[in-house]
């Protein structure tokens, strides 16, 4: 099989596709076709989903899911997935499927069975989770949530100026069902097979520094697969939650794409 020559770039939560946008332009101008897909009602830009977040609050897991497979299962062959943060759960979910030649899960929210809740995470997360009613609502962060949880490394007039191109609400439902996942009976829908020895290879990247989801939470993730094919950490000093906007992501960027394509199965 020939190397790859598409990468698909997943957003997380509190941000969209546009948070990509240095890695999409260094990927191209290595020759790659890159897709950076929006879930299901995030194609419209930053500033309509601030002005209505309706979108973000009726959009689940599974449409999301359907979305990302129908992408990649259309084109012509596996593509690496590289997911950032909630985007990194997606790619292990395509990953579990069959789909993907390699995956990257970068600062990744943890898939069902991850027990591991650092204090920093807990702070982050607050705004979620401090009301149950939040589960029925698009959850924003305020300048000073946003700092901590995304950009804690970050100078203030930096972290302001990202927080303005970047920040959109969060989905209360998804973040509440990821919580409880690991409380209810049965497979949930962050759910993947730790034992499939067909998935292709996978490397979680962790920030030192990150506070959502601290190097922990990757750690306990990728010791949960127990499967015949690669799994490996690797974490990168000094850095916070938003590592692809981080100084120095050109380094992060080259060093995940050149492990996944080396890997490619």
């Amino acid at each position: 099989m020939s190397a790859p020559d598409t990468i698909v770039l997943i957003h997380g939560f509190w941000v969209t596709p546009r948070s990509w946008e240095q890695w999409a332009a260094h990927y191209e101008k290595r020759g790659y076709r890159v897709l950076t897909p929006a879930y299901p009602g995030f194609e419209v830009e930053v500033e309509s989903l601030n002005a209505d977040p309706t979108p973000i609050e009726k959009v689940t897991v599974q449409q999301i899911l359907d979305g990302l497979e129908t992408l990649v299962r259309g084109l012509d062959q596996p593509p690496v997935l590289i997911g950032h943060s909630a985007g990194g759960v997606f790619v292990q979910l395509l990953l579990d499927r069959g789909l993907g030649a390699a995956g990257v899960a970068i600062n990744s929210a943890p898939t069902e069975g991850v027990a591991v809740v650092p204090l920093t995470q807990i702070k982050a997360a607050f705004p979620v989770l401090k009301n149950p009613a939040n589960r029925h609502r698009a959850v924003g962060l305020t300048f000073e949530q946003w700092h901590y949880a995304f950009t804690n490394t970050f100078q203030e007039e930096e972290s302001r100026a990202l927080y303005q191109r970047y920040a959109v609400p969060a989905s209360g439902s998804i973040f509440w069902d990821s919580a409880l996942a690991t409380l209810r009976p049965g497979h949930q829908s962050t759910y993947v097979n730790y034992h499939n020895d067909d998935r292709a290879p996978l490397l979680f990247v962790s920030g030192e520094q990150d506070h959502l989801m601290p190097p922990k939470v990757q750690q306990s993730n990728a010791r949960h697969y127990k499967s015949n094919t690669v799994t490996e950490v690797k974490e990168f000093a000094g850095r916070p939650h938003l590592l692809p906007a981080a100084p120095g992501w050109e380094e992060v960027a080259d060093h995940v794409l050149d492990w996944a394509v080396s890997h490619a199965k």
